[in-house]
């Protein structure tokens, strides 16, 4: 299970499956995303080759696409080993210090697993709270060694919800993400998840978050999926038996329909590394919301690019998306 599958949980199915095996036949969750860069950088750092993911790293096109990379790195399980290695080597390499609080931001989650906080041991939480800690030194050590990553920022956001930060610290951090980056979508995603009702905030500060920043950003913009994001949480943290009234509402659907002509069906759409994220959050808040159509046209251009989010939420992922694209597509 990803780093933020572990951080968001999961919907309360019954079970407790690991997620993206699949079955004979059935697609399996690519933490790369089909892409190539991504999977060479993983493949790399498996290995044990700081050199070999290094010279990967530095092909990256901006901070933002440095920060989905380093994110790739720190998903790998046993990561910190060759990062810990070659910080023994070159201990002010901001680059690397990002990469090991990341990974540990990461490894605190594998400690905690995702399960109900009610059902974390004593011990897991202790290991979960360690592993923040020496991840919030390595963050603020790379911010420290070169003021332009955007990385750092970005990691702080996860660590400081992970460790309940009070509520102003936790805007700073965002806050300056966007002064590196002001249209870091993973930092937007971040913040949604910091405005949940089941961190600090309230269904109304989520969903006017994520709208005013839909309508502040160009058409075409990848924020748009915050507002699908939104309606999905909203979704999650509701009874059963309020769930499907409450997404399948006439305007809950417009506002669904508005998010992705700005965004995902924009012609000035342009697909980054990590582009099924914000397709699979579409095609899953659409079918819920009983548009069976609109979800099967983003299905048909993800083929078996499933992601783990936010499918887990309703199930095993795999599973579920493969019924829900079975479904639409008789619509």
């Amino acid at each position: 299970m990803g780093m933020f599958a572990r951080l968001l949980g999961r919907r309360d199915t019954g079970d407790d499956r690991s997620a993206g095996t699949g079955a004979p036949g059935l697609p399996a969750i690519d933490p790369a995303f089909g892409d190539a860069g991504l999977t060479g950088l993983r493949a790399a750092v498996g290995a044990g080759s700081w050199e070999g993911a290094r010279s990967i790293l530095d092909t990256a096109a901006g901070q933002d696409d440095l920060t989905l990379m380093v994110e790739a790195v720190a998903d790998v399980t046993g990561a910190e080993v060759p990062l810990a290695a070659a910080l023994d080597a070159a201990p002010d390499d901001p680059l690397l210090r990002l990469a090991q609080g990341a990974r540990h931001v990461s490894w605190a989650w594998e400690a905690r697993t995702g399960a109900r906080a009610q059902h974390v041991g004593e011990e897991q939480w202790k290991l979960f709270h360690e592993r923040l800690e020496i991840a919030e030194e390595h963050l603020f050590r790379a911010a420290e060694l070169d003021p332009d990553l955007l990385g750092p920022w970005y990691f702080l956001q996860i660590s400081g919800r992970g460790a309940s930060l009070e509520r102003n610290a936790a805007s700073h951090r965002f806050e300056a993400a966007l002064r590196r980056s002001p249209g870091h979508v993973a930092s937007h995603r971040q913040r949604l998840q910091q405005l949940c009702e089941k961190w600090q905030g309230s269904h109304e500060r989520m969903h006017a978050f994520a709208r005013d920043t839909m309508l502040a950003a160009p058409e075409g913009s990848p924020l748009g999926q915050l507002v699908a994001r939104a309606h999905i949480e909203h979704w999650l943290s509701l009874p059963v038996e309020e769930d499907a009234a409450y997404i399948g509402q006439e305007h809950v659907r417009a506002q669904l329909h508005e998010a992705a002509d700005r965004s995902v069906r924009h012609p000035a759409y342009v697909r980054g590394r990590d582009w099924p994220v914000a397709h699979n959050e579409f095609a899953m808040a659409f079918a819920l919301s009983g548009q069976p159509a609109a979800a099967h046209l983003l299905l048909g251009e993800l083929g078996d690019r499933v992601t783990e989010l936010p499918w887990a939420y309703w199930g095993d992922p795999v599973e579920v998306y493969q019924r829900t694209r079975r479904q639409c597509a008789g619509y």
